[in-house]
């Protein structure tokens, strides 16, 4: 067969061309399908070697500071005071903090579902309270401002119970629940019940918790003079050691207090910790990578 009489159609060419076009999408879907392999085996290159993926840990906060209760015959302006200068320090050390003041009931209740948002696994979640507090039913509740309370009922549907909160941190998974009580206060409700017990009752403490309460159980504590409550003072002060664990601050500030009144004030310190917990966010990432 001569040369010259070959000879290439218009239809054969065109064929050729989407060919060539099949192939070339064929060859870039390829590459496009092995560098997704890449990026997912890049992501998988965090996970530890057991496989399981390392979640980082969180430090949360709910701070509540309520002073004006319409039925007190003054407000309780230590109590919001209390709430902002923890929120700074805690927000220092690396909390992420929910912080209200003046809170009704609604407010609390929404607050604790943020707070509940914002706990995982490895989270070391803490409460604040400062305002009016009343036991009932072996339970201590925390008070909101638009608390209408006649009767001892009235404080179980009103208040909030620090143990619902704790509870709630342990239904999240939290690894470690924190919480400070300063609401042992004579509270200007119980003129009202025909029987009713001062200060707060014992808490109950979940796995792996800390509770530090303003005041033994039963016990009634009458706010001094200052910018902040005797218990906020100390615990301040012993914010600021170094590389101190929760449970350090927390027995130093009870030591600090009884000390202060001669005995007549003695914080409480309840612990079912497995072993202490930085508060400091360089301390508690030092921690970490000790235990790596």
């Amino acid at each position: 067969m001569k040369l010259g009489q070959f000879r290439v159609s218009p239809r054969s060419v065109t064929l050729a061309a989407v060919l060539v076009g099949m192939v070339s999408l064929a060859i870039g879907a390829h590459a496009a399908l092995n560098k997704r392999s890449l990026d997912v085996a890049k992501a998988l290159a965090v996970a530890d070697t057991t496989g399981s993926v390392t979640i980082k840990p969180s430090r949360v906060a709910l701070v509540i500071g309520n002073g004006h209760y319409p039925d007190a015959n003054r407000p309780l302006k230590q109590s919001i005071n209390d709430a902002r200068a923890l929120t700074t320090i805690l927000r220092r050390d690396g909390f992420d903090v929910i912080m209200i003041e003046d809170a009704n009931k609604d407010d609390m209740h929404r607050a604790v579902s943020r707070l509940k948002s914002k706990i995982g696994p490895e989270t070391t979640a803490m409460l604040f309270f400062s305002g009016f507090g009343i036991q009932s039913g072996r339970e201590s509740y925390m008070i909101p401002v638009d608390a209408q309370i006649w009767k001892e009922i009235d404080v179980r549907h009103d208040g909030l119970s620090v143990e619902s909160v704790l509870g709630a941190m342990k239904e999240r998974g939290a690894k470690v629940k924190l919480a400070v009580i300063d609401a042992s206060r004579r509270n200007p409700y119980e003129r009202r019940f025909r029987a009713y017990s001062h200060g707060l009752a014992p808490i109950n403490v979940p796995d792996n918790a800390l509770i530090l309460s303003s005041a033994t159980p039963g016990q009634v504590v009458d706010d001094a003079g200052g910018q902040y409550s005797l218990l906020m003072a100390e615990l301040l002060k012993s914010l600021d050691t170094p590389n101190a664990g929760a449970e350090a601050v927390f027995s130093k500030t009870r030591v600090a207090v009884s000390r202060a009144t001669d005995g007549e004030q003695v914080p409480t310190v309840s612990s079912s910790l497995a072993e202490d917990v930085p508060l400091k966010a360089d301390a508690a990432i030092a921690s970490r990578k000790a235990g790596s």
